[in-house]
Parts: structure tokens; C-alpha cells; sequence
């Protein structure tokens, strides 16, 4: 016999803590340079804070080629499930869009997902797709860039 929660409660939810302002304002600052100069400065950000999401999510968007930003946005997942490990998440449950501090592992995982597609790495591709969907059902979010 089978038995299913009724509670209404759902699978858990994990939420990210907060980073440092330190790290938040080195983000606002690249982000805020001329477009020419925001790749380096993201890339210093990402070298200098190895554990900020957000800065290699920004990496990956910014990469001047797909493998560059297949890399940014696949140590950004990995970083992110490691980050997520420390914050309680044991494998399943939701990490929603609408918690900001959750966004830097949600768009380097996006960011995997769509650089798997451009190389045809099929697998990837909709394994990440599906992890999107479990993670937040109503991926992909109407202010997701």
C-alpha cells in the first residue's frame, strides 16, 4: 500500500542564504561597467569569491564563445548543488526563481541547459531541462533575461 501525504505541505523548499554585501556590491559594480569591461570584471569577481553563484551565472552569459560559457555555467551548477547541500537540500524538493538568492544557481543551470542544446549534447540538455521543472514548476520565470 501506498501512502500519500495529504497535508497540503508538498516536497521541501530550499532557499539559499544571502551573500555577503561584499560580494553583492562587487556584482552591481561589474555589472555597471561598459560593456567592453564587463567580462574581466566578472571574471576577477568569480576568481575572487570561487563560492558566488550569481558572478559565474553572469560569467556564463557573458563567455565569447559557448564552450567558454559552457564552463562558467557548469562550475556555477556545481558550485550551486554544493551550496545548496550546505543549506539543507538532500536531493529533491524545490528551489524556486522567486527567492533571489536562489536566481545564480538557477540561471547557471538554465545557462548549462541551453549550451548543451547548442552543442547537441542531447542528454544534458533534457536532463537539465527536467531539473528546472523539478526545481521550480513554473520554470521558466516571466523575468528570467
Amino acid at each position: 500500500m501506498t501512502s500519500i501525504d495529504l497535508s497540503g505541505s508538498g516536497p521541501p523548499e530550499t532557499v539559499l542564504p544571502p551573500v555577503p554585501e561584499e560580494w553583492a556590491s562587487g556584482l552591481a559594480a561589474a555589472l555597471a561597467l561598459p560593456e567592453a569591461e564587463q567580462r574581466d570584471a566578472m571574471s576577477a569577481l568569480a576568481a575572487r569569491y570561487p563560492r558566488f553563484l550569481d558572478a559565474w551565472a553572469h560569467l556564463g552569459q557573458m563567455g565569447r564563445d559557448v564552450m567558454e560559457s559552457y564552463g562558467a555555467f557548469r562550475v556555477g551548477y556545481h558550485r550551486g548543488l554544493d551550496a545548496l547541500r550546505q543549506s539543507g537540500w538532500r536531493g529533491s524538493g524545490y528551489v524556486r526563481w522567486e527567492h533571489p538568492t536562489n536566481r545564480g544557481f538557477l540561471m547557471a543551470l538554465a545557462g548549462l541547459q541551453a549550451c548543451a542544446n547548442e552543442i547537441g549534447e542531447t542528454d544534458e540538455d533534457e536532463r537539465c531541462a527536467m531539473f528546472l521543472r523539478q526545481l521550480d514548476p513554473s520554470w521558466p520565470p516571466t523575468d528570467y533575461q
